[in-house]
């Protein structure tokens, strides 16, 4: 799935979550999101629907209580601890990082010293790790991005762009255009979240699946920030893989189970293994590696490093792939993901992640199979609520 930010009035973190919002991502990712960080009793979220003018969308409004002023390093601590995808971590911290980058060189001081004070820092980190969430959430793989507006005036006593803002576009690579009016239209978190995404600041050819608007705080008509999202045409429809493959007669099980965990963790799209019948009659198996064409050789070395083979097949091949995405839902024993699968834009199945539902059957003495077929059944309501 790629996401293309049309920032016709700018970007800024509420506005990034409302268009995504708006675009289809569940609001209970957003509550997971200040669950996981353990700001419950600092920060409120809040859904609107409202106009600017003739157009409607989204505004998400983060809304926190009085905390304490954190530092970037402690912000960034946060996400650390919290239970997230290793992809939203990494990404949100990377936000953070540049955040403090750019801070520290305006105002001259070391960027661990770097305080959020306007919020406690808790609105830029929940701005950050609730996009990486939604959009992880809705599939998406790449991102790209419209110029940026960039007036030239001032906004009180800063100079527009903003500085920071400005040196966190200028780290992202972001082209920029004029723009008229003496408005703050980037914020640092907007131009921080491009970066972070590795966004490319050209329109895609894509086939268009879901739009979404945020909405921004000023009453204007316009102020909205548009998300395109859809399936890249310029692409095939197969993606090219790699297939390894070898045979295995004299690796003990409890071995072959944890170079299976191994090459799971080191890349590998998927991992199989399969008995079969050896040379002079021996039981074995035939393990089987799917990669990525760039991964094949690490992951063929770490083969040979690993097993008791001498030698690995490998094939390339084309693989058709269905959509996919991430929801959570809320049961009556606590939230719980569920993996979408899709083919053009439509939900066609669905399926409870497994280790959440263990989690949740243990914790409170509910049968595994009741614990799937609920999270099943409310995922279905959720979708078809969509």
């Amino acid at each position: 799935m790629i996401a293309y930010f049309d920032c016709f009035s700018g970007i800024s973190g509420d506005m990034t979550l409302g268009a995504l919002v708006d675009a289809g991502a569940s609001v209970d990712e957003l509550v997971a999101v200040v669950a996981a960080l353990g700001l419950q009793s600092e920060v409120d979220i809040e859904i609107r629907h409202e106009q600017r003018g003739h157009l409607g969308g989204t505004r998400v409004l983060i809304q926190v209580r009085e905390g304490r002023a954190r530092t970037l390093p402690q912000l960034i601590d946060l996400v650390k601890g919290a239970e997230l995808p290793d992809s939203v971590a990494s990404s949100s911290i990377r936000a953070l990082s540049a955040i403090g980058k750019a801070e520290s060189a305006i105002h001259g001081v070391a960027p661990a010293d770097v305080h959020l004070h306007e919020l406690s820092g808790c609105d830029t980190i929940v701005d950050l790790v609730g996009a990486f969430s939604l959009m992880h959430s809705l599939g998406v793989t790449s991102v790209h991005a419209s110029p940026l507006p960039a007036p030239r005036g001032w906004h009180g006593d800063l100079p527009l762009p903003a500085p920071a803002a400005l040196r966190l576009m200028a780290l992202a690579g972001a082209a920029v255009e004029p723009a008229t009016g003496d408005l703050e239209l980037v914020t640092p978190t907007g131009a921080a979240f491009l970066l972070a995404a590795d966004a490319v600041f050209t329109r895609p050819t894509l086939k268009l699946e879901r739009v979404g608007y945020g909405i921004g705080s000023r009453n204007q008509p316009g102020n909205a920030l548009a998300v395109w999202l859809g399936s890249d045409l310029a692409q095939p429809v197969g993606s090219d893989v790699t297939v390894l493959e070898t045979n295995l007669d004299d690796m003990a099980p409890t071995m072959l189970a944890a170079l299976c965990e191994d090459l799971m963790k080191a890349g590998a799209l998927d991992v199989s293994v399969v008995a079969a019948l050896m040379k002079k009659g021996r039981p074995g198996h035939t393990l089987t590696i799917l990669a990525e064409p760039d991964d094949a050789d690490r992951l063929g070395r770490l083969l040979l490093l690993s097993s008791s083979t001498l030698g690995v097949r490998v094939s390339h091949r084309v693989r058709m792939v269905a959509g996919r995405r991430f929801i959570t839902v809320q049961t009556p024993w606590g939230g719980a993901s569920v993996k979408l699968k899709e083919m053009d834009g439509q939900v066609v199945d669905l399926a409870a992640e497994y280790e959440d539902c263990r989690r949740l059957a243990i914790e409170h003495g509910v049968g595994l199979k009741k614990v799937i077929r609920v999270v099943e059944e409310i995922g279905w309501r959720q979708v078809n609520e969509s």
